[in-house]
């Protein structure tokens, strides 16, 4: 069993975790995020295609169309069960319009297709609304909130008070610098990007219950024994597993980010990052935190 010095450390470890916080929050605030239409409200129109329509294709004739398009976003979907040789894209734009113009493009972007030689539909046209939008935000922080209060509140029954702050610090960690590489990289933020964030709270926050529920059991099991020791013998046993895990995880999303299409990459690259940023805080941020209050209890 390696052994890894978590307490002595502790400086080192928790000065990288304060690092990657300041400089999230420097780009959050100076950069933004590149919001999808779910947050910002826009339109979303998708398409069906036989043939071999690329997204190039599709982008060139909607800019003839109508310089508003000129900044839309063109991603490939792909649905279990297409048939071969059909092929759907989705263009979001940041407008809505009114149900003359919609038909209007729908009618002129069809017989341009046409003309490329694609046969091609409008299936769908749908918008979200200002007031939508909003709604959205508002619900998706909402959620966000509530799971970090229900974390803290089963944390609180199952250990005690402070370990529950310490996983809510190691959260809060870990959500502020995956937002802050979606604001680095410009990734969007839509609907599967807030699933990942979602999905990594799960997932770190099971690596920090393993951390303190080890660090629990050995304090019972060696009472009497130094606290800073107990903790990095604690970490050091859940070490292997802990890293084989992740690294197993991480593989897995990754590939994804590499070869899924645009549609699931937000939600690849949230994982991707949160699995890396999960397993550093469980093991670096939310042990010596715990470390801390045995000690001065």
């Amino acid at each position: 069993m390696k052994k890894i010095d978590v307490v002595s450390k502790r400086t080192v470890w928790l000065g990288i975790a304060a690092f990657f916080v300041v400089l999230s929050l420097l780009f959050i605030f100076t950069r933004g995020f590149n919001l999808g239409v779910e947050f910002v409200g826009g339109s979303e129109i998708l398409v069906r295609a036989e043939g071999n329509m690329v997204e190039q294709d599709l982008r060139q004739v909607l800019s003839e169309i109508s310089p508003d398009f000129a900044a839309a976003r063109v991603t490939r979907v792909r649905s279990v069960g297409d048939p071969a040789g059909v092929v759907k894209f989705s263009v979001t734009v940041s407008k809505t319009f009114d149900a003359e113009e919609k038909f209007k493009i729908v009618e002129e972007l069809e017989k341009k297709l046409e003309v490329k030689g694609f046969k091609a539909e409008v299936v769908s046209f749908n918008e979200t609304g200002g007031s939508a939008a909003e709604e959205i935000r508002r619900l998706t922080w909402r959620a966000i909130l509530i799971t970090l209060v229900a974390i803290l509140a089963y944390i609180t029954l199952r250990f005690n008070f402070i370990f529950g702050v310490g996983a809510i610090a190691a959260l809060t960690h870990d959500v502020l610098v995956t937002l802050g590489f979606f604001s680095i990289f410009k990734y969007e933020i839509n609907v599967p990007a807030v699933a990942a964030l979602l999905t990594l709270i799960g997932y770190s926050l099971n690596n920090t219950i393993i951390v303190y529920d080890r660090i629990r059991e050995n304090m019972k099991k060696f009472r009497g024994r130094d606290i800073p020791t107990l903790i990095n013998e604690s970490v050091s046993q859940i070490l292997t597993r802990t890293i084989n895990t992740s690294l197993t995880t991480f593989i897995l999303v990754f590939v994804l980010l590499l070869f899924a299409g645009n549609t699931i990459k937000p939600f690849a690259f949230g994982m991707s990052v949160g699995v890396i940023v999960g397993t550093y805080s469980s093991l670096f941020v939310a042990a010596p935190l715990v470390m801390r209050w045995v000690r001065y209890r």
